[in-house]
């Protein structure tokens, strides 16, 4: 921060001091950019430093009786034949040795010895704000995982970490059903999901050629793939004949197809199932309904805890990553945060001991629909219980009665659980609750958790997070559209809702008109900042000019919304792509005007319906141009 912007700060915080009151204390300032005039973030300031010195590291204040952070970490759970040197100093490398002849395969057993991995460097060149050796002593920690089964790295895989050291991550679950789609849709919906900033991909398949589309996705994939092996391991038997051998034998194939995390639902035990009897919805997770009528019918404990060290040492050949299922979330607002998602939490922290005594690495799976106020708890609860370990949510739902828009109830929640705490976000469509995702779908979940985990990120103050955003504010202050929809998420949505209203790209938007434009009075005022910035000029000046013809795209979105007839988008996407002259002396297109009396206001402000002005004859161009 400039000196001016400091002693800017300064004033602002005697101005708050006089009237009583303190800003709080500051984090990092999530802009990097020069000129940036806000103080800083909220959260607070990262602690990035290796074992249980770490643990607050980009987290939110902690809010009167929540739960502390935790006091151990993956050092605290070593395996019982490596052997500490130094007790006082035993979370770090120097102070631990294997058994003889040991071999390092997984991320977590290389960082444990001090080693920096291929997949550790490209992961801190991915995230640009760490380095190697700090993504590293992460991974030591527990903190952080690199989901990176070592034969999908042997086709796609770009190693990515999920973890609180790292921006927020988002998941896109897809996969066939008994009831729709197959392997050539689940690909496009695969492709689909990465363009629109998915982090690592679900195949949930539970109907089709489920282990020929699993096959494909794995080896056309650059992003990490999960699965949940026990929707494999039952096609074609009941649940209550599942084995051990069974299910040893299944996870084994999908970690050789190159499978880079599972979820496993071995937290939901015989002991917690009296707990489900007077719940709203029961149990929503199938993986954990699966289980709960398995341990009833054989009355024995849920097999996939009792078979944990077996299932960790067949993962342990792969590194294959855990994503601790939780079989117990609630499956609405009425169940959540009691007893028994608690108690299952509380056991998914024990499962976590057991899987890093073994070496393997672990994130743990969180609720799916909890009332916002609780949201926080439930985060912070985790990180206590689970020592740090990543925490993987769905949503959560912040409200039940909005199926159909169930993209925008969760992704709310999915804000708060980012800053508070998760470190990965599992994304929810508008089907969620009636029906299977279609592309659309998966890009309307994927760009409603970007929003999300980009939120988190800013109020979490990583380095440079904010950067888009504010060259996004520069660009709209010196209102160049071409590059304010350069810098969105989703240029051709907001090209083409732009030139809905107004295919003319002018020094005010349709919303305001130019008369009552704000930014273009902000912008004109000599001495101000604003719409000045260097290499953000509108070109042109302050003349307007026709905007480039809608592309396929563009028509795409405007068909959708149905608001015009398909012979105004045609109009749109066939314009020419010249420029607009200026029509006097002024420079001032006809466009604009200085004076609107009274009552040509009211009748304008009174209008029954929006129409769409065509203003080429005011630019001397005709119909066709």
């Amino acid at each position: 921060m400039d000196n001016i912007t400091d002693n800017q700060n300064t004033q602002a915080a005697a101005d708050i001091k006089s009237l009583g009151l303190d800003l709080p204390d500051l984090g990092l300032n999530p802009g990097t950019s020069p000129n940036i005039t806000t103080p800083g973030s909220f959260a607070r300031r990262p602690v990035i430093k290796p074992g249980s010195a770490g643990a607050a590291t980009f987290s939110s204040p902690d809010t009167p009786g929540m739960p502390p952070l935790p006091t151990k970490t993956a050092w605290d759970f070593m395996p019982t034949d490596w052997t500490c040197t130094d007790t006082d100093n035993h979370e770090q490398a120097s102070a631990w040795q294997p058994p003889a002849g040991f071999s390092p395969i997984t991320q977590l057993e290389h960082a444990r010895l001090g080693n920096i991995t291929p997949e550790m460097t490209r992961v801190a060149e991915r995230e640009g704000h760490l380095t190697p050796e700090q993504v590293r002593d992460e991974i030591a920690a527990g903190r952080l995982v690199i989901p990176a089964n070592k034969n999908h790295l042997a086709h796609k895989l770009d190693p990515m970490a999920i973890g609180r050291a790292t921006k927020t991550k988002i998941n896109a679950n897809m996969g066939a059903s008994p009831i729709s789609s197959g392997t050539d849709e689940e690909l496009e919906k695969l492709e689909w999901a990465k363009r629109w900033g998915a982090d690592t991909v679900m195949d949930l398949s539970t109907g089709g050629d489920i282990d020929g589309c699993r096959e494909a996705i794995i080896q056309n994939s650059t992003l990490p793939i999960g699965t949940v092996p026990i929707y494999a391991m039952i096609i074609g038997i009941k649940i209550e004949d599942l084995t051990e051998e069974i299910v040893l034998e299944s996870i084994k194939h999908q970690a050789e197809q190159g499978v880079d995390y599972f979820t496993i639902h071995a937290g939901i035990t015989q002991k917690h199932l009296k707990f489900a009897k007077n719940r709203l919805i029961g149990l929503v997770s199938r993986g954990g309904s699966l289980l709960a009528k398995w341990m009833l019918t054989h009355n024995k404990e849920n097999l996939m805890n009792t078979a944990w060290e077996n299932i960790c040492d067949v993962m342990r050949e792969y590194d294959v990553t855990f994503s601790i299922g939780d079989g117990c979330r609630p499956g609405g607002l009425a169940d959540a945060t009691d007893a028994i998602q608690l108690a299952e939490l509380c056991e998914l922290g024990h499962l976590t001991e057991r899987a890093w005594r073994k070496g393997i690495q672990v994130m743990i799976e969180g609720p799916g629909h909890v009332p916002f106020d609780q949201i926080e708890y439930n985060m912070k609860l985790e990180r206590n219980l689970c020592h740090g370990a990543p925490f993987y949510v769905l949503g959560p739902l912040v409200t039940d009665i909005f199926p159909g828009y169930d993209h925008i109830t969760s992704c709310i929640g999915a804000t708060s659980a980012a800053y508070h705490g998760a470190s990965m976000l599992c994304y929810v469509t508008p089907k969620e609750h009636v029906g299977l995702p279609k592309k659309d779908d998966v890009k309307q979940g994927c760009i409603a958790y970007k929003i999300a985990a980009h939120s988190a990120d800013i109020a979490l103050g990583f380095p440079g997070a904010r950067d888009q955003d504010d060259d996004l504010t520069r660009a709209r202050a010196a209102l160049n559209w071409e590059k304010h929809f350069e810098l969105s998420f989703d240029p051709d949505t907001a090209r083409a809702y732009h030139d809905e209203d107004m295919d003319v790209d002018t020094d005010f938007c349709a919303m305001c008109g130019h008369d009552w434009c704000s930014v273009r009075i902000s912008k004109e005022i000599q001495d101000w900042a604003s719409g000045k910035a260097d290499g953000f000029e509108r070109d042109g000046g302050g003349k307007p000019k026709i905007s480039a013809a809608l592309t396929e795209d563009q028509q795409e979105i405007l068909e959708q919304r149905g608001y015009l007839s398909p012979e105004e988008i045609h109009k749109l996407a066939s314009k020419t792509k010249g420029k607009a002259h200026a029509q006097d002396e002024s420079g001032k297109a006809s466009c604009h005007s200085d004076y609107v009396d009274d009552d040509e206001a009211k009748k304008m402000l009174g209008a029954e319906k929006l129409v769409q002005v065509d203003i080429r004859p005011a630019l001397g161009l005709g119909k066709n141009d």
